[in-house]
């Protein structure tokens, strides 16, 4: 096997830039859509033989569990999440032996069919069914209103920054313009130019709180992360040129920027079957992609690779999480990762992760699979 020569906040850079790595980069768990869910996570820790320790849960609302370094070191990833963790927090045990660490200001309230309901201290409730593994409803967002978050994050990032060499990018508090659900669909539209009106408003309040994450982080963080699903399971949203009229101005502007006051790349997060998209966002100056949904409509890894892989990194597609990973054997998973790899690693303008988040019920043995193959396989599409 060949050699690292890169450190790791050096691979995910070139790779997206997509310049020559020494092998493929790797993730888990740096992204709410790259993660693991906290279930699956304490399964997998005792697999893999790992010392007992507090699974904490960043986002209650997926119920992802923030990945600890000794985890990542066995998997040889390259990325770590910038959530510094809740500054207090209270163990809650769901059932059986499963037991988390979750953030204090959550208010747990079993109901009589065994389901569990979380309510924020003001507002919000989310409810998770019986034997479930994650959480539907209004979110909220649990974080003490006498700690600031975002110098507390800050301080993690300088963290990772001098003691580490793990890339990671800022998630979160900044809006991507477009609205799946049903009435926003409808609204754009019936009135477009009050439409147009929320993208202005969303636009400044993203540039004030953009403004504070430059100034808070700068150079401890790599990276931004614009989140809006644009395609269902067949086909986009919407028609690609209402996006390009309505929401692309507003994207560009924002990215434009961004890209003046930092150094920072631009991630991309949708699902779906969101290809007619894809030239869009590129133009708007995106960086990355993610999560490169495979099993959706025209979604087709080496057909994207062949249009796209020279103009935006894809960060995910690595296994299909809706097929293999989720249902197969850890033989088919290795098989689904050598061939999607194939497709997607050549010549950089890659970053191996599975498509979007590892469920609560995939068994461990699955995941150590796509992880272990991963890494062979990436040495395959270094050159350095």
């Amino acid at each position: 096997m060949k050699k690292e020569t890169l450190s790791r906040r050096e691979r995910v850079m070139r790779a997206i830039e997509h310049k020559p790595v020494d092998r493929t980069p790797i993730d888990l768990g740096m992204h709410y859509s790259t993660g693991i869910s906290a279930f699956a996570y304490q399964n997998l820790r005792r697999y893999l033989g790992l010392e007992e320790k507090p699974i904490r849960v960043a986002d209650s609302f997926q119920f992802l569990a923030l990945v600890d370094e000794d985890v990542l070191e066995r998997f040889h990833c390259d990325c770590i999440c910038f959530h510094p963790g809740y500054p207090a927090t209270k163990t809650w045990r769901p059932r059986e032996d499963y037991a988390f660490e979750i953030a204090e200001g959550i208010i747990t309230e079993r109901q009589p069919d065994g389901a569990w309901v979380f309510r924020g201290e003001k507002g919000g409730r989310m409810l998770s069914p019986a034997g479930g593994y994650f959480f539907d409803g209004v979110g909220f967002d649990p974080w003490p209103e006498d700690i600031p978050y975002l110098p507390t994050v800050a301080k993690h990032t300088e963290r990772i920054f001098k003691e580490t060499d793990y890339f990671t990018m800022f998630v979160g508090g900044v809006g991507a313009y477009f609205y799946d659900n049903p009435d926003y669909l409808v609204r754009m539209m019936l009135e477009p130019e009050l439409v147009k009106e929320d993208c202005a408003r969303e636009f400044e309040a993203n540039i004030q709180y953009t403004s504070e994450i430059i100034k808070n982080c700068g150079e401890t963080i790599q990276g931004l992360c614009l989140a809006c699903d644009l395609g269902t399971q067949t086909a986009p949203f919407i028609n690609p040129q209402l996006y390009a009229d309505l929401f692309a101005p507003w994207l560009k502007k924002y990215i434009d920027f961004v890209k003046r006051n930092s150094d920072y790349k631009i991630f991309f997060h949708s699902c779906g079957a969101m290809e007619p998209m894809i030239p869009i966002l590129i133009e708007c100056g995106i960086d990355i992609l993610n999560p490169v949904q495979v099993a959706c409509a025209n979604m087709e890894p080496a057909a994207l690779k062949q249009k796209y892989g020279d103009k935006v990194c894809f960060w995910g597609g690595g296994c299909n999480s809706q097929g293999a990973l989720a249902h197969g054997t850890p033989e088919d998973v290795r098989a689904n990762v050598r061939d999607l790899m194939s497709k997607l690693a050549p010549n950089s303008g890659f970053v191996f992760n599975q498509v979007h988040n590892i469920m609560g019920n995939v068994k461990p043995e699955n995941i150590v699979a796509m992880l272990d193959t991963a890494y062979e396989e990436s040495f395959r599409y270094g050159s350095l």
